[in-house]
């Protein structure tokens, strides 16, 4: 009960999406980006995002709890929780200037872009203290959903705020977008890692495969309704001063969430049932390399190495070179496993001379 593997199977296809998303930005020429494909190509590759965030929430609950059962308490496991997001608030700004160094030539100061990292980072540390908080699963479950809840209700004031004004400009950058050094804000983005704590919580308490079946049954039932909610509420007059559907709106935030959890309720029938032909093992892996995945596909993507077909390809040749873009990561994958393999065999100490 502790790996469960259509989490990591999810992760895997969140780990798909992406890939998906910034091919098609970065090789798809201009004259293929009007048409309905390209935008609903456009529409599924956004989901890759919320859907690392949110499994972060799910994985924060699961290793906080995972922690507290090895015996060093509430406390203890907060602080390792938060330590890691603090670990992947760092590796935001390494992979930065990794990308700075790689591919000289743009302005030092996107070394503090906010991208994707920036804000899980935080998110995580902020669902780990929330985690400690109270003492139940029950309890978690309610405070991570208000808490997500809350953040996507408040993002469109945010956005609009004086009090932002008076803030850092760096600071301003996690709060509300400013041009190209903010990919992403910490609203209503971290609402998907507290939404995500709330589902990790009530898997948690699932002590059984039976009782884990009706949690993601629920779950599904959930999401569908959360979708049919926000697209009701989006036809409907906004009762916001400014917000717009596609980045700050709390409907869209909605459906999103409630799309990624039929794709979990979904993704735990298909491994969980002994008579699916479907293989996920392999869809698995790749989320259980999200990090690494991500670290090395950018810079693949939409640095030097792709110049030559960067923005000209149609958009069939688009699918066709994330195809093949997304074995060669896979590939990848083995090269790594090989090479760590083979560093710690060289670390560890030769047994046979040390006892003779």
């Amino acid at each position: 009960m502790h790996r469960r593997p259509y989490i990591d199977a999810a992760r895997g296809l969140a780990v798909l999406l992406m890939i998906e998303a910034h091919t098609l930005d970065a090789w798809t020429r201009a004259s293929a980006r009007h048409g309905v494909a390209f935008r609903n190509a456009t529409i599924l590759g956004g989901f890759a995002a919320p859907m690392f965030l949110w499994l972060a929430g799910v994985a924060v609950v699961l290793a906080a709890g995972r922690a507290e059962e090895r015996g060093g308490g509430r406390a203890a496991a907060v602080d390792a929780v938060c330590r890691r997001g603090l670990e992947i608030f760092v590796l935001a700004f390494l992979f930065r200037l990794q990308a700075f160094i790689v591919s000289p030539g743009g302005p030092a100061v996107t070394l503090f872009r906010v991208d994707i990292l920036n804000v899980m980072g935080p998110a995580i540390a902020l669902a780990a203290v929330l985690w400690g908080s109270v003492e139940t699963n029950r309890a978690r479950v309610w405070l991570f959903a208000a808490s997500a809840a809350l953040t996507a209700m408040v993002t469109p004031m945010v956005r609009v705020a004086a009090w932002v004004d008076a803030l850092p400009t760096w600071l301003q950058w996690y709060v509300r977008p400013s041009g190209d050094y903010t990919t992403f804000t910490l609203f209503p983005w971290m609402g998907f890692v507290l939404a995500g704590g709330a589902v990790g919580a009530l898997i948690a308490s699932a002590r059984d495969l039976a009782t884990e079946m009706r949690a993601q049954a629920g779950l599904g039932a959930m999401g569908a309704l959360l979708v049919g909610v926000g697209f009701v509420t989006a036809a409907r007059p906004s009762i916001y001063v400014s917000s717009s559907f596609w980045t700050s709106s709390p409907t869209w935030f909605a459906i999103r969430l409630g799309v990624m959890m039929i794709a979990l309720a979904a993704m735990f029938l298909v491994i969980r049932n002994p008579q699916s032909a479907i293989r996920t093992d392999w869809l698995a892996r790749m989320g259980r390399s999200s990090l690494f995945v991500y670290w090395i596909h950018v810079e693949l993507v939409y640095g030097y190495a792709s110049w030559l077909w960067r923005g000209r390809l149609p958009l069939w040749g688009t699918v066709l070179a994330m195809a093949l873009f997304s074995y060669a990561i896979y590939r990848a994958i083995d090269v790594r496993d090989v090479v760590v393999r083979r560093l710690r065999r060289y670390r560890e100490p030769d047994l046979q001379l040390t006892t003779t």
